[in-house]
This record gives C-alpha cells, structure tokens and sequence, in this order.
C-alpha cells in the first residue's frame, strides 16, 4: 500500500475514493472514527492533524482536551465495508500545546510505542515479534436484554446441538459438543466465510498463517497470524476484529470475540507468542537450555510469571474473562510454564525448533483487552524480569511437563493460581504497577483511570441478577 502522501493522492485519483476514514482507540479498545472529504488530505493535514475533542474517549482529564489525530500514511487501505468508496487511515494523537503539540501519553498507540522504545534504552533488544490467534464465536443471530424486568441471552446458531428438530436445517450433520477442532465440511458450515474473512484481512495487511475451526462444536473459530511487529500487529489487531465482524455481517450471521459468551461451551481466547531479536539475530534461543531457550527468554518468562495477576487487569479486563479462565475448557488457570503443555499460562511450543522462531506463548489473554496496552504490558513485564532475572524455575513456576489439572488436591493447593474474577486482577494491579510506570511507558494517571474503569464495571454488574439466580434460589 502507498507510503506517501503523493502515493496516497494518486490512489484515491485512480480507486475514485470520495472520503478518507480516520480510526481512533479509544480506552476500551474500541475503534471510533471520523471522516474528511478525500479532497481535504493535504500537506496541511499531515502537519496540522484533525483536530477532535478527547475528553469522550475514557482516557483520565488532562489540562487541555482539544487534541489532533495525524494519520499514518502506511496504515492506508480501502475500505470494502463502507459503500461510499472510503480509504482508511489509523493514526497518532497529539495534544495541543506550545510551541508544539506533544503525543498524548495515554493514547494506546503511544503507550505501546513508548514501550518499544523503553526495550531499545535498555539495549536488551531492538525487535519485539509477536503472533496473536484470534479464537470467536459465530452465530446466526444474538439478542439480549437488562432491564428491570428482564435480564437475558439468547444465541441462535444452526451449527448448535440445540439446533434441531422439523425447520432447524438439519440435515444430520451435527458437531457434538467440545468436538469442532479442525472439523470438515460439511460439519463445518462456516468454512467458506473463514476463508473469505482471511482474504480480506490479507487485503488489509493483515498476513493470515491459517484458519480452522476450533473446540466449540456450535461455531467456534480460529485464525492464527504470522509473527511480526509488536506495534503493527497492535494495529492489526483491531484491523482483525473489524473485518471479521463486518464480513460476517455481510454474510448475515454476526461474530463475538466475548471469552465466555455460551455456558459450559469453550471460551475464546488471544494467545500472544513472542519472541526478540537484536540487530537481526534471536534473543531466545540457546540449544543447551531448557526448551532451547535463552536464559535471557527464561527471565522473560520469569518477568511474566511474577507480574501474571496484575498484568490481567490489561490483558482480560472484563469481568466475562474469567468465566473463561476456569478448569476443564483448555484455558490455563495456574502460574507456570512448560513445553508443549496447553494447561499453562506460559507455553513453549515444542514444534518452533529454529532460532529464528524460537519462542513461547502467554495463553490467558483475551480480545476484550486493548490490544495497545496488553502488549505493551507483556512487553514491561517481561523487561522486568530481564533486567531483576528472575529464574522462573527457582521461583517454583516450573517447568511443568504435565497435566496441571490432574493433580492431587494436595499437589494442586501449592501452585498459585490466577485472579479468579476482575475484582483479584484489580486489587493485585494496585499493589503491583511500578514495572508499568518505569521508563514513563504506562502514566499513572491512566492506570488510575483503568482500576476505576474496572470497578464501575465490578459494581454494575453486581447490582444485576443473574438469570441462573431465579434456578438457584427463586423458590427458598
């Protein structure tokens, strides 16, 4: 895609593009936008910016909340999903100041460069490389409802072993609950729409490794992207969500990347691989360690372990992450790492051999966290334990090269576990942040703002009833 502005211009000349799209983040991670005439991306849009007011966006007030966005030229791609012929552009925000406006230190964007930087002060390493898999639900229609008088979900999907009788579409071919992984047409109903879906990712820039369906035989998916940039796949990663969603809207269903939005189902999660190289050459490799990783990547691993339930404040903040977080479903809820070893947080996949891939995987993330933040704070936990080498088998964490969920009670009892709800993730956040704030990555002021965030979230959904409350107690 073009990398000037020149090259820009003369795209929307020959593309006949009428609007150009400015993509915001806002705190959550969601994207919010506005729009200029094509004809208004000039020089002076690149010097000047779009200017915009902040102070809806969630992050904490500062002293002057006109701010400008300024669009990264390399971000350009066409938007298929609007039907006015639209380029679109993510971008940096600035705050307005003099003589000159400066990044605003808690946009997402500019935490996760500033972390990046902090790495390159360090001399540690020049590169993060990260790999995010995209796990999501698709279904044929969602409705719900909290009101004073009714507080419910309702998901129709055809692929559902509820899914049955005279006018549900069956025609046998049934997946049975907890069997979708890698299942084949024409079990797979959505096999096509996947396919679609990564091809339009790949029109975004998006370099799909592949797709399949995934556990949850009712519509469970994957798709898994190949290594690269910690700060574009940041990018990429709200790049992921937008087309998925929209190409299933296309397609008449709708997609949810929600951890835990079906009972008893599996939950989707973001595993984050990752790996750092300096001046071209890996970090994490040495043949005669554990797993072949450095010591370097076990300190990284140690930074990770010792930072786990603070850093899911950020990395599953809501308080549907940790209905997702629980025994039995493949999702890790104990703090330790092992090779090839799903049932812990911090996974060595035995199949990246080479240096140049040698890497592991935190498994607890989710897709409802800030892409920006999360792999920022995985990054300054990870530095964390570098620079204090932090051995994470001295610290007790492993390896464990067994089933974590077939131990004893008694064995079980001496492993620490992650949060058990948002609530343990906050509380553990407030007491365990300095490693966020060094360097000047993650500003107090916004860590505030996301603890408060968090607990607005815990209070409202705690006022609510539960629909499963009225089964339990309706009738004492």
């Amino acid at each position: 895609m073009a990398k000037t502005l020149k090259e820009i211009q003369k795209l929307i000349a020959e593309e006949g593009i009428r609007i150009v799209d400015f993509k915001l983040t806002d705190i959550e991670g969601r994207w919010r936008h506005l729009s200029i005439p094509a004809e208004r991306l000039t020089e002076k849009t690149m010097e000047a910016g779009i200017g915009f007011d902040g102070s809806n966006y969630g992050y904490a007030p500062v002293e002057n909340s006109d701010m400008v966005f300024v669009p990264v030229l390399e971000s350009a791609v066409i938007d298929r999903y609007a039907e006015v012929p639209t380029l679109s552009m993510i971008g940096d925000v600035r705050v307005i100041d003099l003589p000159e406006n400066r990044p605003f230190d808690q946009y997402p964007r500019n935490v996760a460069i500033r972390s990046l930087e902090y790495m390159k002060e360090l001399g540690i390493a020049d590169e993060m490389l990260i790999g995010p898999e995209y796990e999501f639900y698709l279904f044929d229609d969602v409705n719900y409802e909290v009101s004073a008088e009714n507080v419910s979900s309702l998901v129709t999907t055809r692929q559902g072993q509820w899914a049955e009788g005279p006018g549900a579409g069956n025609f046998g071919y049934r997946l049975p609950h907890g069997k979708g992984y890698h299942a084949a047409l024409p079990m797979d109903i959505r096999n096509d729409l996947r396919s679609q879906m990564c091809l339009a990712m790949n029109e975004w820039g998006i370099d799909v490794k592949y797709h399949h369906h995934e556990v949850g035989g009712c519509g469970q998916m994957e798709i898994e992207v190949e290594l690269g940039d910690m700060l574009k796949l940041a990018d990429d990663t709200l790049s992921a969500k937008y087309v998925i969603k929209n190409e299933a809207v296309r397609a008449g269903c709708t997609a949810t990347f929600m951890p835990k939005p079906l009972a008893g189902e599996a939950g989707n999660g973001m595993h984050v691989h990752m790996l750092l190289k300096k001046k071209g050459k890996p970090v994490f490799y040495n043949a005669k360690n554990y797993a072949q990783l450095s010591d370097t990547a076990l300190y990284f691993i140690g930074g990770l372990l010792t930072h786990a339930a603070s850093l899911c404040a950020i990395t599953n903040p809501s308080t549907n992450s940790y209905k997702r977080l629980v025994p039995g479903f493949e999702a890790p809820v104990t703090i330790g790492y092992a090779m090839a070893n799903r049932s812990a947080v911090v996974r060595i996949p035995a199949y990246a051999k080479s240096p140049d891939v040698k890497r592991f995987e935190l498994r607890n993330p989710d897709a409802t966290c800030n892409p920006y933040y999360a792999y920022a704070a995985i990054l300054m936990a990870g530095l964390d334990g570098i620079q204090k080498k932090i051995d994470p088998h001295k610290m007790g964490w492993g390896p464990y090269d067994f089933n974590l969920y077939e131990l004893s009670e008694e064995e079980k009892a001496k492993i620490t576990g992650l949060p058990k709800n948002l609530q343990e993730a906050v509380d553990a956040l407030e007491k365990d942040s300095d490693y966020l704030t060094v360097g000047g990555v993650f500003p107090e002021r916004l860590l505030q703002q996301l603890i408060a965030k968090s607990r607005a979230d815990l209070e409202a959904i705690n006022a609510i009833p539960h629909p499963a409350e009225f089964a339990m107690y309706y009738d004492l």
